[in-house]
């Protein structure tokens, strides 16, 4: 209390780290694992670091045992290691694992940030690199931090290898015959950073296809990041007080199953245009969208592409021609309104049933798994 009034605090930060499946299109298929913790747990690992070499602390004792958990219980949930592809950025690069994954015999790949030891262990996988020839070249767009329009041709190095597990960890884990991949972009702009992946993984990389074709799958892993937007900006679940842990974890539990949907509608709605919209939408839903859209569209064949238009019309989507496909924030806003509507809808007319949508979910011959 202070002045009278009340104050809020926090008791303890609740730590979260997940894992989306999704097909190597980019299409999201759910979540496959979740973990939550407490710092308190691991209370002390820090200074513990500093008066012990970091790679001799034991894994189980660091924040980095989520990547493994999650690592597990993907590929349990899966039912098919074989097919699923682990894909995590330099926070994942832990020979611990390299180790798990071939252990449950499944695939990973991560962006690597440490300079292991290689082959006989008396050099480094940069110096391995560093002999390597290229492979070739491979064009890529993207966009900069500001949101512009960005292109950059990148020079393709890979080669496979014996990695070693760190000095202290080498009683306990053996070597690992994985690939490495370097692309590393050519004369880049002086006015950003120039664009170095150094990958990793225990897929094999035979050729210069293989090698881009691993790029492009890592690439996939900016699907993760619009996930989390959505959790964070449109469910708000940075902005929720609960008084125990357990109901937060409840109500983020519900706030995934909505934001996997925005994604998975924003992605499906780029890749599969003339879908049936009886997947997605109910009868009431696609009812009240027909209403919403303009008498110029009325003509307009009624497949998802209309109706996920006319929802992001609702989020304050312009849908001018020189717009570009509405993102996760329009559609967030856009079905928040549509279900006002329909209860709404249901409220004035209480006999009239509603009957759920259906989810078409298609696997393929890989399913990423990206944390």
């Amino acid at each position: 209390m202070k002045e009278g009034r009340h104050q809020q605090h926090t008791v303890c930060a609740l730590m979260m780290h997940a894992s989306l499946a999704i097909t190597p299109e980019g299409l999201p298929l759910g979540l496959t694992a979740t973990k939550f913790w407490t710092r308190d747990r691991f209370k002390g690992s820090s200074a513990l670091k500093r008066m012990v070499n970091p790679t001799r602390v034991p894994i189980d004792q660091k924040e980095s045992i989520r990547w493994l958990d999650n690592l597990r219980l993907s590929t349990e949930l899966a039912d098919s290691p074989e097919r699923c592809v682990h894909i995590g950025d330099r926070e994942s690069d832990i020979f611990e694992l390299f180790c798990l994954a071939q252990k449950l015999g499944t695939h990973f790949l991560v962006r690597s940030c440490v300079d292991r030891l290689a082959e006989d262990g008396g050099t480094t996988i940069s110096q391995v690199m560093s002999e390597t020839q290229s492979s070739g070249t491979h064009d890529i767009q993207f966009r900069d931090d500001r949101g512009n329009e960005q292109q950059a041709k990148l020079l393709i190095r890979h080669a496979a290898m014996t990695v070693c597990p760190p000095i202290g960890k080498q009683r306990n884990y053996q070597h690992q015959q994985l690939d490495i991949i370097f692309a590393e972009e050519i004369n880049p702009p002086k006015d950003r950073s120039p664009i170095f992946w150094k990958l990793i993984t225990n897929l094999p990389v035979a050729n210069h296809a293989d090698a881009v074709q691993k790029l492009n799958w890592y690439a996939q892993r900016w699907n993760i990041e619009t996930f989390f937007k959505t959790l964070k900006t449109g469910c708000r679940i940075e902005k929720m007080w609960l008084t125990t842990a357990s109901r937060l974890a409840n109500c983020i539990a519900l706030c995934w199953v909505v934001s996997w949907r925005i994604s998975w509608l924003t992605m499906l709605r780029r890749q599969s245009p003339t879908a049936s919209p009886a997947t997605v939408f109910t009868d009431i839903e696609r009812t009240l969208l027909n209403r919403s859209m303009s008498s110029t569209r009325q003509g307009m064949r009624r497949d998802i592409d209309f109706y996920m238009t006319a929802v992001a019309r609702l989020g304050g989507y312009l849908d001018r021609s020189s717009d570009g496909p509405p993102g996760t924030t329009v559609l967030w806003r856009g079905f928040t309104r549509l279900a006002d509507l329909v209860e709404e809808f249901q409220t004035a007319n209480p006999y009239t049933s509603t009957t759920c949508g259906y989810f078409i979910v298609l696997w393929f011959a890989y399913v990423v798994t990206i944390t």
